[in-house]
């Protein structure tokens, strides 16, 4: 759409500007410049279907409400509510998770209904008898902060919007008498079932009660108030299927009918606020956040606070790599989400109330996924919330005593390997962030690091986990190495000379289980013996010494130490030729229970899971970086596309996305906390990074095309530049990065040691 771009001068500073056309000078002096409308780019079905798990519907960044179609639940795949292969929907619920290989929340579920209502769910094959509608994709309009579509069954059209807190409905009927809206607390996603539930009416407009439930959270606590614009007429209460007498009514599964039965405009406006402590402060949130009844202006509050967030990266590109681009960078900041009210007051993970918290409280953490890319990203794009995240994994630490894993709703989960909140905390204070307790913050890092769960006693001795003894002994092992180097680097940096010393050792344990006569990383028994019978290709589902993956993936998880990993092999030679064949051997045997977390091969390359998303970028640290860029491309153009299936694997709160917004600027993070970014191959003409007080950075790519995908030479700020990679210091201070581009590689550039990434 745009022609090209000019830079202009604005006190002192240079900022990129965008033109739909080169207008004459005279032009340029009297013509006001028009905002960009970055949501335009996004199309928050991308990813919807196959494997993304994507959250379809209308929230605000990193909002507590995620308002959105719940359908008939499938399977797998239908693990955020929704998926695009569906023609389904049951009604319209409030929270949901993004990407995620396991299915939770999909709570306090709305539906506008006319006639009957059924209180048992339809299925995919009779929406007849009970409640719930089919839909046309024709019929659905989905952006940042909206989404609307017609439930054919009824003749509604519903439209959704939300502020962090609460959610906004409009349901437009066909009629004026014969409505109603249905509330159901019976049924979550998934794994979440109901454990006890509440609904009370309140004066003629308003709903309160809560929900709690346990799933994948174990104890989740969920308040709820509900306004309505028009007068309830009626409500119906019921357990179940059982009727309940009164207004209000406590039971396993609370149900609610209310009817309208005269309507202005044939519309009801719903305001759905929600809480962690009390339905009190969620009618508050309400107040504080959306006191009005205007629809639209909460529409464009929210199609605002995305663009303002969106508008942190402005790229020159062609259509189809902006709107990817654009809606992975959308999809970065679902979560964390908020998780205090706005009086400050949030549950913890002891299920204590703590008041007026000094600081923004965000849960929903997938830290396996999302330490790799999502947080340093985090640290170029979100400085504001960085000292809050370390803040509230401080608050978590206090609760539980431990730093969180996989944090869901005030509950640790659990979930996956390592102890990644380590690496978040380290590159966050490496990079300079100190709004927080800095004490405290080492104190839960090494505490952390001292658990005995999971194969840890074995760590702290300095010993191999032996595979026969601990299930997942490899993938284990491999990511605490990770984050022992973190904790060695903080330890480092304060002077703590022992501590140093003893997580060094530890983090160099991954040298443990590498067989240099198989070149691969492999389980070792308890009697110093590798486990046999030995199948590399071999993955089954948390069943063996891998996670969500195999022998050839994992060989590649030291990230913290690239250098030390090319010594196992016994030369550069032997490390490049085996990496060279990890892109090329062929799918072979897997395990009978596999995840379909691993997809989006190349060879034995895994795009669509985590812990292969760094492997690309190992070439730099041979001084081949032009292999790099070859790869990156062609993940790229294989994996990342502007289609319903547009993802390769799932989402996984960010991180998918990360890797995209990252590799299409030109660079990755590698190491996830040593500030130090390789250089890949740029997918956008140019970027432009918004960091703080007006500063930016921009990266422009010369001569760049689908040919010429190599990097020539450099300059940084008019200089020569020969280096392969980037430093945080360089992107947050502002520049320019110029990368001349060509179609063949380069026998020179980033090729000698000491230009390779440290």
């Amino acid at each position: 759409m745009f022609a090209n771009y000019s830079k202009i001068a604005v006190s002192g500073i240079t900022v990129l500007s965008l033109f739909f056309a080169q207008p004459a000078v005279s032009q340029l002096k009297t013509k006001k410049q028009v905002p960009v409308n970055y949501s335009q780019y996004v199309d928050p079905l991308i990813g919807s279907a196959g494997h993304g798990h994507v959250f379809v519907g209308a929230n605000v960044p990193f909002g507590a409400v995620q308002l959105g179609p719940s359908n008939v639940f499938e399977g797998w795949d239908w693990c955020s509510g929704y998926n695009y292969a569906s023609n389904t929907i049951l009604g319209f619920t409030h929270t949901h998770l993004s990407g995620t290989g396991i299915g939770d929340l999909n709570d306090i579920l709305l539906l506008p209904v006319t006639g009957n209502v059924p209180l048992t769910k339809g299925t995919k094959e009779d929406m007849k008898t009970g409640y719930g509608s089919y839909f046309s994709h024709k019929n659905e309009i989905s952006k940042p902060g909206y989404y609307s579509v017609l439930l054919d069954k009824y003749k509604i059209k519903a439209e959704l919007t939300a502020s962090e807190r609460v959610g906004f409905h409009k349901y437009t009927f066909d009629r004026t008498d014969d409505s109603h809206i249905l509330l159901d607390l019976a049924d979550g996603l998934g794994w979440d079932k109901p454990v006890q539930t509440f609904i009370e009416k309140k004066g003629s407009n308003t709903i309160v009660g809560y929900r709690h439930s346990k799933g994948w959270a174990d104890d989740q606590r969920l308040y709820f108030a509900i306004e309505f614009s028009e007068p309830i007429a009626n409500i119906s209460l019921y357990d179940s299927i059982k009727a309940v007498k009164g207004n209000k009514g406590e039971g396993v599964r609370m149900k609610a009918v209310l009817d309208f039965t005269t309507l202005k405009n044939k519309q009801v406006l719903v305001k759905v606020g929600l809480s962690p402590v009390s339905y009190e402060n969620a009618l508050a949130n309400i107040k504080a956040e959306i006191p009005h009844w205007d629809f639209t202006k909460t529409v464009k509050q929210a199609n605002s606070k995305w663009n303002a967030e969106l508008a942190k990266i402005k790229i020159d590109a062609d259509q189809e790599t902006k709107k990817v681009f654009y809606t992975g960078l959308y999809h970065t900041m679902f979560a964390p989400s908020i998780f205090n009210d706005v009086n400050g007051d949030y549950r913890g993970t002891d299920k204590k109330v703590y008041k007026n918290a000094g600081f923004t409280n965000y849960t929903t953490f997938s830290l396996w996924d999302t330490y790799r890319a999502l947080h340093p990203l985090y640290t170029i794009t979100q400085p504001d919330k960085i000292n809050d995240i370390v803040k509230s994994f401080l608050a978590i630490y206090q609760q539980q005593g431990r730093l969180p894993v996989w944090h869901l709703m005030g509950n640790e989960t659990n979930t996956m390997n390592g102890n990644h909140s380590i690496a978040v905390i380290v590159d966050a204070y490496l990079k300079g962030y100190r709004g927080y307790d800095v004490d405290l913050a080492y104190e839960a890092i090494k505490k952390t690091s001292m658990q005995t769960r999971a194969g840890m006693d074995y760590v702290q001795k300095l010993e191999y986990i032996p595979a026969d003894l601990q299930l997942e002994s490899v993938g284990n092992a491999l990511e605490y190495a990770i984050d022992d180097w973190c904790v060695a680097q903080m330890a480092k940096a304060m002077n703590k000379t022992e501590d140093y010393a003893y997580f060094s050792k530890r983090a160099k344990l991954y040298e443990l289980y590498f067989d240099s006569k198989t070149e691969f990383m492999r389980g070792k028994l308890k009697n110093g013996q590798w486990r046999e019978p030995f199948n590399p290709l071999a993955s089954s589902h948390r069943e063996d010494d891998y996670v969500e993956g195999n022998a050839w993936q994992y060989t590649w998880l030291v990230p913290q130490d690239p250098y030390g990993l090319i010594k196992l092999f016994g030369s550069e030679e032997k490390f490049t030729r085996k990496l060279d064949s990890l892109f090329t051997q062929q799918e072979g045997v897997v395990g009978e229970n596999a995840s379909p977390d691993i997809s989006g091969f190349i060879g034995q390359y895994a795009q669509g899971n985590e812990p292969n998303h760094h492997i690309p970028y190992l070439y730099a640290y041979v001084g081949q970086p032009w292999k790099t860029a070859k790869l990156i491309r062609e993940v790229a153009d294989k994996f990342y596309s502007t289609k319903p299936d547009g993802l390769c694997g799932n989402e996984d709160l960010g991180q998918m996305s990360a890797w995209y917004v990252l590799s299409a600027m030109g660079f990755y993070s590698v190491n996830p906390a040593n500030g130090i970014y390789v250089l890949g191959s740029p997918l956008v003409n140019q970027a432009t990074v918004q960091t703080k007080n007006g500063v930016s950075f921009k990266m422009t790519a010369v001569n760049n095309s689908a040919a010429n995908m190599y990097i020539q030479k450099a300059e940084y700020n008019g200089k020569p530049y020969t280096k392969s990679y980037i430093t945080h210091d360089m992107i947050t201070k502002g520049g320019e990065l110029k990368l001349f581009m060509g179609s063949v590689p380069s026998a020179t550039w980033g090729v000698k040691k000491e230009d390779r990434p440290l």
